[in-house]
C-alpha cells in the first residue's frame, strides 16, 4: 500500500509537467546519478539511482567556472534532502532519491507558497524550525549573488556584463535589505537593522514573505533552470524570468561602466510598466555627451518612457522614471506610473501618493519659469531636481517628497552632480523614428539663439547617435 501512496504522490508532481520537460529533468537526474539513460531507465530499477551532494557539485567543478557559488549548491542539495517520502525516514539518508528529486523541481517551479516554504526552510536552515532575520538575510544574498552569477557563466546577462555595470557586490547586500524589509511580524510589525538579523521567524512568516515578495520565487526558478542547466530553454518561462533583465543597448565598445549594478537593474525594471521591460537603451551619459544641459535635453527629448539616475559627489545614486516622452514646456507632465528610486546607499522604488500630478517637468530657455529637470514635490521643492546650471541639483522632501512619498534621494539637500546616465525603456515612439530625429535646437530656436550669442556652435548635429549599430547589438 505504501508504495502505491508513493507513486501517486510522485505522478502527481511528475505530471505538472510537460513531456520535454519530465524528459529534460530525467536526463539531469541520469546525469547526476550516473545511470546511463538507456531504455530501462523508466523501470524501478532506475528509482534506485541517487543523487549525493558530492555528485551536485562535480557537476559544479566539471567546468573551470562553477554555473553555481558552492553555498548554493548545498542549499539545493538541502532542500532535496528536506522531502520526506511515505514510508521512508528520509532525512537521515544523505542520498537523494528520484521521487525527492522530482518533487522538489515540481514543488519549486510549479508550487504556490506553500508547497515552497518546507523547501525554502531547509534551504535557509538544514534544521528547519523559527529562522533568524540573519540566517534569511544571507539566504537572501546567496540568491541574489547565485543569479548574478549564472546569469553571467550562461552569458544570459543580455548585453550587460560585470565588466560594463557597477560592481554587484554592494547591490546584492542593497537587494537583499529591500527584500527583507517586507518580512512582518504576525502582528504587523516590520523588525529593522540588527533587531531584524536577531528576531526569530516561524514557517508562516517566512511563508507570507515568499508570497508577498515575488523576487525570491523567480530567483530560485533562474538559478535551478540555468544553475543545474534544466528547463532552461523551454517556452513555459513566464515573463519575469524572461524580463528579469532588460537587452540592453547603446553601450557596448564605447568604454562606459553603467551607474547601475545587475540587481538594481533587475529590481528597477520588475517596477516598470510590463510592456516596457525587454529593452534599455542607453540615450545620454555625462561621460559619452558632456557636462550640458543642452546636450542632456537633445538627447533625452521626445525619445519615449525612460529612466534617469543620477550620481552626487558623495556616492549616493538615485533617479526617476519618467513614464511619458520629456518634452520642453513650462507644465508639469507625465502620469501615476512615474516613480523616483535610490539605489545606493539603499535600493528603493517610490511611486506615487495620489497628493497631486507633478510627475515630472522639463523647461529651458525661459525667463518666467524654473529651468532644468524635474520630478516630484513642486517647483523649488522638487523630490529630484537638476538644474539647467548643469551640475547643480537638489532633492527636498522634507519629511517627504508629496508626489512619490520619497525621502531625501541624495546625500545633501543640496547637491553636485557626479556623473548621470538616461536610459529609454521599451521600443522608441514613432516619433523618435531616423526621419525626424530632431534636436531639441532645431525646436527651440531660442535656445540656438541663445548658444549662438554665447558664442557655441551647434555641437549636438555631430553627436546623434548612428542609430542603426545600436540596433544590431545583443
Amino acid at each position: 500500500k505504501m508504495g502505491n501512496a508513493e507513486s501517486n504522490a510522485y505522478q502527481n508532481h511528475l505530471s505538472r509537467f510537460l513531456p520535454e520537460e519530465q524528459s529534460d529533468i530525467d536526463g539531469l537526474f541520469d546525469a547526476l546519478s550516473g545511470s546511463s539513460g538507456s531504455a530501462g531507465a523508466k523501470n524501478a530499477k532506475a528509482a534506485k539511482k541517487t543523487v549525493t551532494l558530492a555528485a551536485l557539485q562535480a557537476r559544479r567543478s566539471a567546468h573551470t567556472r562553477e554555473p553555481l557559488p558552492e553555498t548554493m549548491t548545498a542549499r539545493l542539495y538541502n532542500g532535496m534532502k528536506s522531502i520526506d517520502l511515505p514510508g521512508k525516514s528520509s532525512g537521515l539518508s544523505e542520498h537523494i532519491a528520484k521521487e525527492q528529486f522530482v518533487i522538489f523541481m515540481s514543488n519549486l517551479l510549479k508550487g504556490n507558497a506553500d508547497e515552497k516554504i518546507s523547501i525554502i526552510m531547509r534551504m535557509i536552515a538544514k534544521t528547519g524550525g523559527p529562522l533568524k532575520g540573519k540566517q534569511i538575510q544571507e539566504f537572501t544574498e546567496d540568491l541574489i549573488t547565485s543569479v548574478v552569477h549564472v546569469l553571467s557563466y550562461r552569458k544570459e546577462l543580455k548585453g550587460w556584463s560585470l565588466e560594463n555595470t557597477r560592481d554587484s557586490s554592494s547591490g546584492v547586500k542593497a537587494l537583499a535589505s529591500e527584500l527583507l524589509s517586507e518580512l512582518k511580524l504576525p502582528d504587523g510589525t516590520k523588525p529593522v537593522g540588527s533587531q531584524l538579523l536577531e528576531t526569530n521567524f516561524d514557517q508562516s512568516v517566512i511563508e507570507d514573505w515568499v508570497y508577498r515578495v515575488p523576487q525570491i520565487s523567480v530567483f530560485l526558478s533562474v538559478v535551478i533552470r540555468q544553475g543545474l542547466h534544466v528547463l532552461h530553454s523551454l517556452p513555459d518561462q513566464t515573463n519575469d524570468i524572461l524580463n528579469l533583465l532588460p537587452h540592453c543597448k547603446g553601450i557596448k565598445g564605447r568604454g562606459v561602466v553603467s551607474l547601475f549594478d545587475i540587481p538594481a537593474i533587475i529590481y528597477i525594471n520588475s517596477h516598470l510598466p510590463a510592456e516596457m521591460q525587454h529593452k534599455w537603451q542607453l540615450l545620454f551619459s555625462s561621460r559619452l555627451h558632456g557636462e550640458s544641459f543642452s546636450q542632456l535635453c537633445a538627447h533625452i527629448v521626445n525619445k519615449g518612457p525612460c529612466i534617469v539616475v543620477i550620481r552626487d559627489l558623495d556616492g549616493f545614486l538615485f533617479g526617476g522614471f519618467a513614464s511619458h516622452s520629456w518634452e520642453v514646456k513650462p507644465q508639469f507632465q507625465g502620469d501615476n506610473r512615474c516613480f523616483l528610486f535610490s539605489v545606493f546607499p539603499t535600493l528603493a522604488v517610490y511611486t506615487y501618493t495620489g497628493y497631486n500630478d507633478h510627475y515630472m517637468y522639463l523647461n529651458h530657455g525661459q525667463q518666467t519659469m524654473p529651468n532644468g529637470l524635474g520630478m516630484g514635490g513642486q517647483h523649488g521643492y522638487f523630490g529630484l531636481w537638476i538644474d539647467s546650471d548643469y551640475g547643480k541639483g537638489h532633492s527636498k522632501a522634507k519629511p517627504r517628497c508629496t508626489t512619490y512619498n520619497s525621502p531625501q534621494l541624495s546625500a545633501k539637500e543640496d547637491f553636485t552632480l557626479d556623473a548621470m546616465e538616461v536610459w529609454a525603456v521599451g521600443d522608441a515612439p514613432e516619433s523618435a523614428g531616423r526621419k525626424g530625429k530632431k534636436s531639441i535646437l532645431d525646436v527651440d530656436p531660442q535656445a540656438q539663439a541663445l548658444l549662438e550669442m554665447a558664442g557655441k556652435s551647434r555641437q549636438s548635429e555631430g553627436l546623434r547617435e548612428p542609430m542603426e549599430e545600436e540596433e544590431q547589438e545583443e
